[in-house]
């Protein structure tokens, strides 16, 4: 098993199958919109999703334009989430192996003025707090979510704005993700990528052609530098 070790200005965090799982949540999430919007196969959407925002999920799957209404059922959707992530006995919203080893080590670079780390994620902010409150993921400064900007993933603009809001050129981060939408985002914005199998398959991955690939993060081992995060990949 290869190990490289890298420096990077930031690191750039996807959050939902890279920092925390709610796939518990989101299966119930969807089986209830499919009570409302018959013709929804479970199975099918979970298996596009990911990575994804919200407001985009709806609309492809649901059929729903209005502006308006597509924020009032995405805020229930994720209110979903987090409601059935626990329900009939499933595990609820979790960390992931090895983002806590990482997060412990990265804590003290959380904040401005300098920060070096940032969670950029497809989901909304409501959303995205109370999952990262109930994994026990702590938030840092640089928080950007689907309202901060115009164009989700796979475009450039979550992960752009990430390291903008850091101080730091893109080209000089590691953005971190699990969907293949995320690592072309990645790309897009100059990023290097690593990605995660933790929600899609190798070849589904490999398609997306980011730089490292890694089972989870306990692959992974950062250490907090002067001008950065040192960051060691054992690839598999």
């Amino acid at each position: 098993m290869p190990t490289t070790t890298v420096h990077f200005d930031a690191i750039l965090f996807d959050m939902d199958g890279t920092l925390v799982d709610s796939t518990d949540g989101v299966v119930g999430a969807w089986e209830l919109f499919a009570e409302k919007y018959p013709g929804i196969d479970v199975t099918e959407v979970l298996s596009s999703s990911h990575g994804v925002r919200t407001v985009e999920n709806l609309r492809i799957h649901c059929g729903i334009e209005d502006p308006d209404e597509l924020e009032r059922e995405a805020e229930r959707f994720e209110a979903a989430i987090v409601f059935n992530s626990k329900k009939d006995g499933r595990r609820g919203i979790v960390a992931l192996p090895g983002v806590r080893e990482i997060i412990e080590e990265l804590l003290p670079v959380a904040k401005f003025p300098n920060p070096r780390w940032a969670i950029c994620t497809s989901a909304t902010r409501s959303y995205a707090t109370a999952a990262l409150k109930t994994a026990g993921v702590p938030v840092p400064d640089v928080f950007v979510a689907s309202e901060d900007v115009e164009k989700g993933k796979p475009e450039p603009d979550p992960y752009l704005l990430g390291a903008k809001r850091c101080g730091v050129d893109a080209s000089k981060c590691l953005v971190v993700e699990d969907a293949p939408s995320g690592v072309r985002s990645g790309r897009a914005a100059g990023c290097k990528t690593l990605a995660l199998l933790t929600s899609h398959s190798r070849e589904q991955v490999d398609a997306a052609q980011p730089d490292y690939v890694v089972k989870n993060l306990a692959s992974v081992s950062m250490k907090r530098t002067e001008t950065g995060v040192e960051v060691k990949i054992n690839e598999d």
